[in-house]
């Protein structure tokens, strides 16, 4: 099982993997699943910003695609002043994917980590039981 250094140590490495020729505004996502493995995620920016995806959702997406769907941590970094801090669209598919209980490190590249769990980044999350499934809208 890592530890959050290591998983620190992967999201850096992979911090430099983005693709951030806008806002120089780089981020490197590390998740563990519950078998050990772990998948890494970048931004990847667009000139039509709306089109950007964050290093969160790519990591998710990355281990969606390839069969996974039990994640047991979720580290993200940057070059930021404090923590880093996931943008409201990430913390949407992180409740949507992620157990309520589980842990998200948040840590920028001067060592500083922070940690939440998925619940306490998006308290009253709109969650797939919140859907009416009978038809009536």
């Amino acid at each position: 099982m890592k530890n959050t250094d290591e998983l620190l140590a992967i999201a850096t490495k992979v911090l430099d993997n983005a693709y951030a020729p806008y806002s120089h505004f780089s981020v490197g996502a590390a998740l563990l699943t519950t078998k050990g493995e772990v998948f890494t995620g970048c931004n990847i920016e667009n000139s039509s910003y709306g089109l950007t995806n964050c290093a969160e959702r790519t990591a998710l997406f990355k281990a969606i695609s390839d069969g996974e769907r039990d994640f047991s941590t979720l580290l993200v970094t940057g070059n930021t002043d404090g923590p880093i801090s996931p943008c409201g669209a990430c913390r949407q598919v992180i409740s949507e994917l992620c157990d309520p209980k589980m842990p998200v490190f948040l840590s920028n590249q001067k060592g500083q980590i922070a940690e939440a769990t998925v619940e306490q980044l998006l308290p009253g999350a709109f969650v797939g039981e919140d859907l009416n499934h009978d038809g009536n809208f």
